[in-house]
């Protein structure tokens, strides 16, 4: 058998820590290094830069990266593959090449793959496929040093490479799931190690390091990171990782159907958590898509409200500004009660009053919005201030999913001799459905219970897809899972949740990783870009979940 490969991850997304390539290539031994820098906002922002110059389109913090990073990579022998190509994967290898010869490496072998960019829609700004890790594969076996893609899935900045590594077949569903995971925990970069995690007070996070991946010809791995780094990598940080962003049992992508219900993680020494028993089942027949658009101009104030009659404060801003936005299409206010009563400071005396007004016209949000404001300084509720002066109206996107065939898209590896040689699609094809609920575990026998958190017993991570969140809950041990599979339905999540209560809300069940996860349809409305919600992205709704009360069995605390 072959050795294991070793895979880290230096980017979680554009503008994560921008020394993690030095970091991880000067920390420990790699094969491979990754680089993920695309969220379905950053293809909105690199479409915007595209616009004013056709020559850029991809994550130029990657590029002055390499310019430390291509020599330390030549000289340890580690292969570079990252997203960082976004919408111009070519313009971003061509730039390598170049920068190769100017720091004297013109051996480094540049390879890249395209094919994700699809017809654009009328009024949409991008459209791209998610390719699968083929493309990687065959640029790796061509003997490139760097692969720069475009929009792929995350996980395939992992499972091409391992399939080069181990010479994996496209139907070696199991390898291939099992690389699936391991590089959906990657993915995001310091949340496997530490980062955003609900138990952070019992380790030390402050900077925690990169992730890295032991994969083994089997498909199985091992999370680690590098040594002399900080952070903590255990089987509630994989867990946690494991449910962002996921949803039920099956876990679709271009190459194969993952079973997260087959995932087993084990302690394996500090700082390692062993991944085994991942099953993959053929990929779906079509391929997601991701449509980038501008959905019009936006513009927000804030109005605090400090003291007594806060109620009536802001309804009287309201009743003003009421005849101000007749013309404008999308008019929303929030407010935030952060004030308290006897309170030692001005700021936490004071309240939030948000005002979102959106529409296609940018003086609708703009002037309108300004002048109206302003014009309120000295005629409105008593100590009348803003957080910002009231600004123009500035654009905001819409993310919408899509789903195409296949046969539609050429994905293909440019070599680095220049050869194309295009990936055909998956041969076989399962259509996705829902896996039947599990059994539950044994409920905990009945007993005294205390008015608590459920944060106190159980650990979440929350984020988005499009305009849907995912919450993922999870039991750090076997009795607070015996209570967790029966208490958190979906009716108590709307109880504890109230933004919820109207929605649809779905519930999956992963006993393997005593964890429930939750998807919430339309909370998110028009996704991250529309910023139509306090939390666009859903990033902390896990926490205010867990910040919630109810009876908790005093066995548990």
């Amino acid at each position: 058998m072959k050795r294991p490969l070793r895979v880290g991850n230096a980017s979680g997304f554009y503008g994560d820590r921008f020394d993690a390539v030095r970091e991880m290539l000067t920390g420990g031994e790699l094969d491979v290094l990754t680089g993920d820098y695309l969220a379905e906002l950053t293809l909105l922002i690199l479409g915007r830069d595209r616009l004013k110059d056709p020559a850029l389109g991809y994550a130029k913090t990657f590029l002055r990266q390499m310019e430390d990073g291509l020599g330390l990579a030549r000289e340890r022998g580690v292969k570079i593959v990252t997203n960082a190509g976004g919408l111009n994967p070519a313009g971003l290898a061509g730039a390598l090449r170049a920068l190769a010869e100017r720091l004297g490496l013109p051996e480094v072998r540049v390879a890249h793959v395209e094919g994700d960019q699809l017809p654009v829609p009328g009024g949409a700004l991008t459209a791209n496929a998610y390719l699968g890790g083929g493309g990687i594969t065959a640029c790796l076996r061509g003997g490139a040093d760097v692969v720069v893609t475009g929009r792929v899935t995350d996980a395939a900045l992992v499972s091409g490479p391992a399939a080069w590594w181990f010479g994996w077949g496209p139907e070696e569903y199991d390898r291939l799931a099992g690389a699936v995971v391991a590089g959906h925990v990657l993915e995001c970069g310091t949340q496997a190690t530490g980062g955003n995690y609900a138990f952070f007070t019992r380790h030390d996070v402050r900077r925690p390091g990169f992730p890295v991946a032991e994969l083994h010809e089997d498909g199985s791995s091992v999370i680690t990171k590098q040594h002399a780094t900080g952070g903590v990598v255990d089987t509630g940080t994989v867990t946690a990782q494991l449910l962002y962003e996921t949803a039920g049992a099956r876990y679709p992508g271009p190459d194969v159907t993952a079973r997260l219900d087959t995932v087993r993680l084990d302690a394996d020494g500090p700082d390692r958590v062993r991944i085994s028993g991942v099953r993959g089942e053929a990929p779906p027949p079509t391929l997601k898509a991701g449509l980038n658009r501008l959905g019009g101009w936006r513009n927000e104030v804030v109005f605090v409200l400090t003291g007594l009659d806060v109620e009536a404060k802001a309804r009287l801003v309201r009743e003003q500004l009421e005849g101000s936005f007749a013309k404008t299409s999308d008019v929303r206010w929030e407010l935030a009660r952060t004030d308290r009563p006897d309170a030692a400071t001005e700021e936490t005396a004071s309240a939030l009053l948000r005002l979102v007004v959106r529409d296609a016209d940018p003086d609708a949000v703009g002037r309108a919005v300004t002048g109206a404001a302003v014009e309120l300084a000295l005629g409105s509720y008593p100590g009348f201030h803003v957080t910002a002066p009231p600004g123009k109206g500035a654009p905001y996107g819409v993310f919408e999913a899509a789903y195409v065939d296949p046969t539609g898209v050429t994905h293909t590896a440019v070599l680095p001799g220049g050869e194309r040689v295009v990936i055909p699609p998956a041969a076989a094809t399962r259509p996705l459905e829902p896996v039947p609920e599990p059994p539950l575990p044994e409920p905990l026998p009945p007993g005294p219970v205390r008015r608590a958190p459920l944060g106190l017993v159980a650990g979440a991570r929350s984020g988005d897809k499009g305009g849907d969140a995912n919450i993922g809950v999870w039991a750090p041990t076997d009795r607070a899972w015996r209570w967790l599979a029966h208490t958190l339905t979906t009716d108590r999540l709307r109880e504890l949740l109230p933004e919820t209560a109207s929605l649809d809300v779905e519930r999956h069940v992963l006993p393997n990783l005593r964890a429930l996860n939750f998807t919430v349809t339309g909370l998110l409305g028009e996704g991250v870009a529309a910023q139509a919600r306090f939390d666009p992205q859903a990033k902390a709704l896990g926490e205010w979940l867990r910040a919630r009360h109810l009876d908790l069995p005093e066995a548990l605390l």
